[in-house]
C-alpha cells in the first residue's frame, strides 16, 4: 500500500512539474507580470468544442519547448468558454472571462491569443497558426 501511495506521489510530482502554468485570474496575472517584468499571454479558447483551440493546445501550449520557454518569459492566462455542462465554469470565473472578452475579444474569435504588457495594454494578437513552437514563440515575442 505504501508503494502505491509513493508511486502516486511521484507521478503527480512529475506531471505538475511538466504542466503548463495557466492562471485564470486576470488581476493576479497583471501583478505577476509587473513584479517579474513579463508580458501576459491571454488565450481565449473553447476547450471542449473549438477544434483550432484544441490543435493550438496540442501543437504549441502542451509542448515541452513552449512550456519551458513560457515559464521563464510569459505569464499565461486562459479565458475558457466551454460548452459542455460537465465543464461549466463557476459563475465568478465565467463573469471574469466574459469581461475579458468584452475588452480584448469583441469579435468572439476562437482561439484568440492576445499579448499584453503588465498594465493590460494590447501589444499584439494572433490565432491558430500551423507553425512550430519556436516559430510561435518568435511571433509572440515580436509584439
Amino acid at each position: 500500500m505504501k508503494k502505491l501511495i509513493l508511486i502516486g506521489i511521484f507521478f503527480s510530482t512529475i506531471l505538475s512539474v511538466n504542466a503548463q502554468e495557466w492562471l485564470t485570474n486576470f488581476e493576479e496575472a497583471k501583478k505577476i507580470a509587473s513584479a517579474e517584468n513579463r508580458n501576459i499571454v491571454l488565450v481565449f479558447q473553447g476547450s471542449d468544442w473549438c477544434a483550432p483551440c484544441i490543435k493550438l493546445d496540442k501543437e504549441i501550449w502542451s509542448t515541452d519547448e513552449f512550456k519551458n520557454y513560457a515559464k521563464e518569459h510569459f505569464v499565461m492566462i486562459q479565458a475558457d468558454f466551454p460548452r459542455k455542462k460537465k465543464n461549466k465554469l463557476e459563475t465568478s470565473q465565467q463573469q471574469q472571462n466574459n469581461s475579458l472578452a468584452e475588452k480584448y475579444n469583441k469579435q468572439g474569435f476562437f482561439p484568440h491569443v492576445v499579448v499584453l504588457n503588465e498594465k493590460g495594454n494590447v501589444l499584439g494578437r494572433i490565432g491558430y497558426k500551423k507553425v512550430s513552437p519556436s516559430e510561435y514563440i518568435k511571433i509572440l515575442n515580436s509584439f
